[in-house]
Order: C-alpha cells, then structure tokens, then sequence
C-alpha cells in the first residue's frame, strides 16, 4: 500500500498508495507505517499529492504512527489538497503535523534542521 518514493539523508518520503485514506484502508496504512518506523526509519515525509480525502481513521493511523516514532524523529506531511487541508485545521491537527506544499520543500526543511 504504502510506496517509498525517495531516502534521502536519513528522510524517507512515503506516499499512502490510496487515493482515500479511509477507515478500510487506514490500519493497512498505520501498521506499514509503524513497520517503516521500526526498520529504523524514523523523519518521515508523508506525500499527499494524489490522496483526495481522509477521514478520522486516516488522522486516526496518523497521530497513531506519530505516537509511535516519539521524540525520536518526525513525521511531516506535505502536498495536502485544499479539502484534506481544510479537515487538518478543522481537527486542529495543523498544529499538529507540521505541513509543506511539496514533498520537496519538505525534505528541504527537514534537512536544515539536521
């Protein structure tokens, strides 16, 4: 489900593989997250671009993964279109996640901080 589009100095940019990250689908995403997670691979971008919808199982797996990779590393998303953007602020989870509008800018940013 999920597929690995780039590492780059220890980042892994991951796309969910979904176009709706939705309750049938959201555990399958979660676990092969946290399966990435426990490889060793712990400043994960999220890629959005091509995901049309999530639902509160999809945020759901989301905070699950991120309380899973702890303090040590992060989990940034990125490429969120106007309507999965509009679901992150009303849940508030923009304040949450930290959000780029490309996987690109996000890899950028995260390599700064290292």
């Amino acid at each position: 489900m999920i597929k690995i589009t780039q590492m780059e100095n220890g980042i892994t940019t991951v796309r969910p593989g979904v176009e709706r990250l939705v309750a049938s689908n959201a555990k399958t995403f979660k676990d092969e997250l946290i399966e990435l997670v426990g490889s060793g691979s712990a400043l994960i971008v999220l890629d959005f671009d091509g995901v049309s919808f999530v639902d509160s199982s999809g945020l759901g797996a989301l905070v699950g993964v991120l309380k899973r990779i702890g303090n040590r590393g992060e989990l940034v998303v990125s490429g969120l279109n106007a309507d999965v953007a509009q679901l992150f602020r009303i849940c508030r989870m923009d304040r949450v996640f930290k959000s780029y509008s490309s996987a690109d800018a996000a890899v950028q940013a995260m390599g700064d901080r290292l």
